[in-house]
């Protein structure tokens, strides 16, 4: 390992020469207690950052205690927060061609994820960094660069990971409102609930376009009585809070009252949250899924028989395959692939619905008779779904009033105000009995499906290529995987941890030919357990922006990669 006089000596040789000397730093330099670790250049100031690590030993710094992988993973997360903190407050060093200066960390949002921006072992600390090497044109600024990488650098370490006792007590916050989320989502099965909202949160966000909480005219969250739980918590004692029961519940109200505005906490709740986010204390189970209608999708070999029936002219929808699905295949085929996947909480907003799949009403229903229709509508199967197959699903519902008769829990959301409107909307059911809303027959199960290994190629002109482009969509290979409408991608390093699952499921046979989708999915888990988000990048030293995404959403992109071909395979049930 080189000293710091090796690093400044090379940096004043190639002072002024071509961008390509820069190759000269890759490797490890001592900087007194810090090492500095160059593992990518960048081959032009234009091109993506170099990739940096600044590793501290673990016996130098003093952390609160790490006793699980929950706390290990919100210190991670707090400590990239503050060396995002500290890079703000450094401001770009003198700036120059391209991306010269530039010192980026991959540090989120609104959600504590598992990240690869920061990773605490045993031995060692490393904070992962994305830094421009300064130029002008194409020539080295070697002075610019020695102040870049001998004085920021170390500063940016020094700030986020010595952590004072005011910095300490910040992180220990920070990891007791993860555990305290974690500790309340764990208890919701137990407690026979998919989702608690912990009173007082703060639900609306800022905008359409920021997920940070609105300040001004807010609505804190308040439990009706009869839906009042309380739950324990490791840090902050017993809390109470609006439980929601298992089975169908319907969500409720005139428009721009807050239905939409729940079921968004409800989907993000998901994910813990910073302190400070309003929703640190609204959580819900971990197999939840938003479902929507999403027209013109690719849907391949999806059992679709339990909610579409043969098509005219003698067309099966056992093994359903589409270029362009409609509104109602497409949410049809979304539920069966998020059951395929192991979902168990459906979330749906009636506005981003197929209203021909969701309900055909008693009119309709005397004018075509059933055995015209070939849609199942979700009324029908809804109940069911909990019933045979331990499914719950939330579902925002404000003009459809036959959903009454199918509901076990009803919320009114009135000006932000939720409220237990249950035995109203079951007296309502009854008095209006026009509802006989049963499935035609048992529920079937969902049948699995097994990828062809062939069909998922990652490699452009034989080397991998994926690249993220925000949360909306993936380029994997010669295609561009659409994920506009998976809506709990939060975090565009999500996506890129997508798409290299996909490789690494590929390349390492577990995508075989011979696994079904949800086997698939159980040994990508096993391995991130196992060996950190690390084992899917291509950048051994430094994979510094990948976040974990969720099963779910790793099954959805692969679901919408347009070259997939499936064979089915029927499970026992």
């Amino acid at each position: 390992m080189r000293d710091v006089s090796a690093l400044r000596t090379i940096l004043r040789r190639i002072d002024r020469r071509g961008y390509k000397a820069y190759e000269e730093l890759r490797g490890f330099f001592r900087l007194g207690d810090i090492i500095l670790a160059i593992d990518h250049v960048q081959g032009d100031p234009y091109a993506p950052p170099s990739r940096v690590r600044v590793i501290v030993e673990r016996s130098r710094l003093v952390f609160p205690p790490l006793t699980n992988r929950i706390r290990r993973v919100a210190l991670e997360d707090f400590l990239a927060r503050r060396a995002r903190r500290a890079i703000d407050r450094l401001g770009r060093r003198r700036t120059g061609t391209g991306r010269s200066g530039i010192i980026q960390v991959d540090a989120g949002g609104q959600e504590v994820l598992e990240r690869t921006a920061c990773r605490i072992s045993d031995d060692r600390v490393e904070l992962r960094l994305s830094v421009g090497l300064p130029a002008a044109g194409r020539t080295v600024l070697g002075d610019v660069a020695e102040d870049l990488l001998t004085a920021a650098l170390p500063e940016i370490a020094r700030y986020a990971l010595w952590l004072d006792r005011t910095a300490l007590q910040e992180a220990e916050r920070f990891i007791a409102v993860v555990e305290d989320a974690e500790a309340l989502r764990e208890q919701l099965p137990r407690a026979g609930l998919v989702a608690f909202i912990g009173r007082g949160a703060i639900l609306p966000r800022r905008s359409g376009v920021s997920q940070e909480p609105l300040t001004d005219g807010v609505v804190p969250f308040e439990p009706p009585p009869s839906l009042e739980v309380e739950l324990a918590t490791p840090h902050s004692g017993r809390l109470r809070g609006m439980g929601i029961p298992e089975g169908v519940t319907l969500i409720v109200g005139g428009g721009f009252h807050g239905k939409s505005t729940l079921l968004e906490a409800l989907a993000r709740g998901v994910y813990n949250h910073i302190p400070g986010d309003g929703r640190e204390r609204v959580v819900t189970r971990a197999d939840a899924v938003v479902i929507r209608a999403e027209d013109g999708r690719r849907v391949v070999g999806v059992d679709l028989s339990p909610f579409i029936r043969d098509l005219p002219l003698g067309r099966s929808t056992t093994c359903f395959t589409s270029e362009d699905a409609s509104g109602s295949t497409s949410q049809a085929s979304n539920i069966l692939e998020a059951l395929e996947a192991g979902a168990r909480v459906l979330l749906m907003d009636e506005d981003t619905c197929a209203t021909n799949f969701m309900i055909r009403d008693h009119l309709m229903r005397e004018l075509v008779p059933a055995e015209a229709e070939p849609i199942v509508p979700f009324i029908d199967r809804v109940r069911q779904l909990h019933r045979e197959a331990g499914v719950s699903t939330i579902l925002v519902m404000g003009g459809a009033g036959d959903y009454l008769h199918v509901a076990d829990t009803v919320i009114w959301m009135h000006a932000y105000h939720p409220r237990d409107v249950t035995a109203r909307a079951h007296e309502l059911a009854r008095q209006h009995g026009n509802g006989v809303f049963a499935p035609p027959n048992p529920w079937p199960g969902v049948v699995q499906r097994v990828p062809i290994p062939e069909s998922i190629d990652p490699r452009r002109r034989e080397r991998t290529r994926i690249k993220a482009h925000g949360t909306e969509e993936v380029t994997f290979g010669y295609e561009s995987i659409d994920l506009r409408h998976v809506e709990q991608l939060v975090d565009p390093s999500q996506v890129r941890a997508i798409g290299l699952a996909l490789a690494y499921a590929v390349e390492h046979d577990i995508i075989d030919g011979k696994r079904a989708l949800s086997a698939i999915l159980d040994l990508v888990d096993e391995v991130v357990d196992r060996e950190g988000l690390d084992i899917l990048s291509p950048y051994r030293g430094h994979p510094g922006d990948l976040a974990r995404p969720r099963r779910y959403e790793l099954a959805a992109a692969l679901n919408r990669l347009r070259s997939l071909e499936v064979r089915q395979v029927r499970l026992a049930p």
